[in-house]
């Protein structure tokens, strides 16, 4: 009989969408002009033909948003446990279907689903097991993944410079993954905690472990943020935005360096300074664990 480590990644759809779409509006010169905003959308997921949540979307890559929502969340604990996602945006429904049937974590088996509200814009949801095992999360030591001042205004430049739908339309928030200061994937939706859940879906289906990555995003860093960031390994995490008094303390229990209002030249260490170079240099860049 196969393995957990055996089996293949999931099959996924490539669903499309239109990201943005024109509307006609009156500027404060009292002109009419057309502009472009982001088309956003409903995705409900089904999980073996049971519905679990509908997430609001701007559809820019579907089924790993739906996979690394279901990772962060903790209700799959592999995501080979996934035989396929199957996004069908004619009725605007993901349909995951498990190898064994309910065949994911002890929460998704049982349905066992608690919802909690929190500070997620669009749709915000997280269940209160994500809390209960803490304990078990482990980020790299800071002796082994740092980062040094370079690395980081490069990483915050190649992100200003990146085209963007945000720049075209407004109205979404993007996260990028980096290696160093190479970008890896970018992509942006209607929600920050969206956008950081397309992420892990990426890294999930091409295996790319999150120890000695950087995580830069837009959104603010609220305690959601964190977890998010914490269950897909990653120990550094960069926002243009400011943080929560929550996520600021779950980010020190979990030994991670936030880093926010970086704009420019310009940013706050909020934890984790340990793991943080603030030193000008003249040595190219690393972000990576030390051999």
């Amino acid at each position: 009989m196969p393995t957990e480590g055996d089996r293949a990644l999931p099959r996924l759809t490539r669903a499309t969408a239109s990201l943005t779409q024109e509307i006609r509006v009156l500027d404060a010169a009292g002109e009419e002009r057309t502009i472009r905003i982001p088309d956003e959308r409903p995705l409900t997921v089904y999980v073996d033909r049971h519905e679990l949540v509908t997430l609001m979307t701007l559809g820019q890559y579907p089924e790993w948003l739906v996979l690394g929502y279901l990772l962060n969340q903790r209700l799959l604990d592999d995501p080979r446990q996934v035989d396929s996602v199957t996004v069908d945006w004619s009725v605007d429904a993901a349909a995951v279907r498990t190898r064994n049937g309910r065949g994911g974590s002890k929460t998704l088996r049982t349905g066992a689903v608690r919802p909690v509200v929190n500070t997620g814009c669009a749709q915000g949801t997280m269940f209160a097991e994500q809390m209960d095992d803490l304990g078990m999360l482990r980020l790299p030591a800071v002796d082994v993944t740092r980062i040094d001042r370079s690395t980081l205004l490069a990483a915050l430049e190649r992100m200003r410079e990146q085209p963007s739908i945000h720049r075209e339309a407004g109205s979404v928030h993007g996260t990028a993954l980096f290696h160093r200061s190479e970008l890896l994937f970018f992509v942006e939706d209607v929600g920050r905690h969206n956008a950081v859940d397309t992420v892990a879906g990426w890294m999930a289906m091409h295996t790319v472990a999150g120890g000695d990555k950087l995580l830069l995003t837009t959104g603010r860093l609220t305690s959601e943020m964190v977890l998010k960031a914490a269950r897909m390994g990653v120990p550094i995490v960069v926002s243009r935005n400011g943080i929560t008094a929550m996520g600021h303390s779950l980010a020190e229990r979990l030994g991670m360096t936030l880093v926010g209002r970086a704009a420019g030249r310009r940013f706050l260490c909020y934890t984790g300074a340990s793991r943080f170079d603030p030193a000008p240099v003249t040595a190219a860049p690393t972000l990576s664990p030390r051999r």
